[in-house]
């Protein structure tokens, strides 16, 4: 029977967003497989190298310099010289030249050339619709985050949506993080109520909606935590022209986000195209309310529990908006599970190797 060789160069980079998804899948993978029924392999720089019981890791002489020549060169070449395994990559990709299961959690590339300018944008666009592509054509299985992003991988890539099946994000490996409140004493700009957002400063996060509210409404505070991507980057936030009343904290580690998630006044996500939207999740754990666009697959996932706003108009008032009723986040709480994901993959991984003994 076929064995599965888990794509580890999640463990090469910060666990954000599909990192933290693929680590924490995989950390569960381990306690449900058997003794050497899957593989990770890894190159020899990563992060971490997390201790499992049952998964086998493979850690290679090579280093990650380039992702790309990583994963198209040196893991397609481990197996091409060990057929008995099939990959997993959980970050849209597909290897053209052997059998893969491949997690394609959006097709943002696909839907907003607009947002892909600079020459960089438009080159990393080109790659990832490539990526599409390949996956839509030469994956065997394909895994998607919700069903949203099943139906626009369907309907743009003409395929059945039988062949996508859709596995839930989660957002416990947040019940383990500690609050840090020193975040308050490092900025006393927060001792007033904020509202507060987190995410890649990208344009799909659509920062302007926030930008634009806020030179509208400057009684109000509002906090935005993030990195910059170095494509699709919004220029809103470099403008000598920002409103005041919008604190920038840059990155910051989860920690000092769940202690802002705890405290604010609301959470917003006002994104135009999520694939699934993870951080809403994190902070409705945190007891905190959650403001999201109605757009993509938000309303999927959020369902009664959060407050919508339209992404492309500031004609509202927010503390009007939270007055407003919503249902209590813990049915949606419960519904995204690791556990329950894991689960699924691992059966999705059996099925498949059995299928093809």
């Amino acid at each position: 029977m076929k064995k599965v060789l888990i794509d580890g160069e999640f463990l090469c980079r910060p666990l954000n967003g599909i990192e933290r998804y693929a680590y924490e899948i995989t950390m569960r993978l381990d306690k449900l497989s058997s003794a050497h029924e899957i593989a990770l392999v890894i190159p020899s720089n990563p992060f971490i190298i997390p201790e499992y019981k049952n998964i086998d890791i493979i850690q290679l002489k090579a280093k990650i310099k380039s992702h790309l020549f990583w994963q198209m060169a040196t893991v397609q070449g481990f197996l091409l010289r060990h057929k008995n395994y099939t990959v997993l990559e959980y970050g849209n990709t597909c290897l053209p030249l052997v059998p893969s299961i491949v997690f394609l959690h959006d097709i943002y590339c696909e839907l907003f050339p607009e947002d892909f300018s600079s020459f960089r944008d438009k080159v990393v666009r080109l790659y990832n619709m490539c990526q599409y592509r390949l996956i839509t054509r030469k994956a065997k299985r394909i895994v998607t985050v919700s069903e949203y992003s099943r139906n626009q991988i369907a309907g743009t890539f003409h395929i059945p949506p039988e062949r996508i099946q859709v596995i839930y994000s989660s957002w416990m490996h947040f019940k383990t993080v500690r609050p840090d409140y020193s975040v308050f004493s490092d900025f006393t700009v927060l001792e007033k109520p904020f509202y507060f957002s987190l995410g890649t400063i990208s344009k799909r996060k659509n920062i302007k909606w926030i930008v634009e509210y806020a030179a509208k409404h400057p009684e109000d505070t509002f906090v935005i935590s993030g990195s910059r991507l170095p494509t699709t980057q919004t220029e809103e936030l470099n403008s000598w022209e920002r409103p005041k009343n919008i604190v920038l904290l840059g990155y910051t580690d989860d920690g000092k986000v769940k202690a802002l998630m705890e405290r604010c006044k609301a959470f917003i996500l006002p994104s135009y195209y999520e694939g699934f939207g993870l951080t809403p999740l994190e902070a409705l754990s945190c007891g905190s309310p959650v403001i999201v666009a109605r757009a993509a697959s938000l309303p999927e996932i959020y369902g009664g529990a959060a407050h919508y706003i339209d992404p492309y108009s500031t004609d509202i008032n927010l503390d009007d908006l939270l007055k407003e009723p919503v249902e209590p986040p813990s049915a949606i709480l419960q519904k995204y599970s690791y556990d329950k994901s894991a689960e699924d993959v691992y059966k999705l991984i059996i099925d498949y190797c059995n299928e093809n003994r």
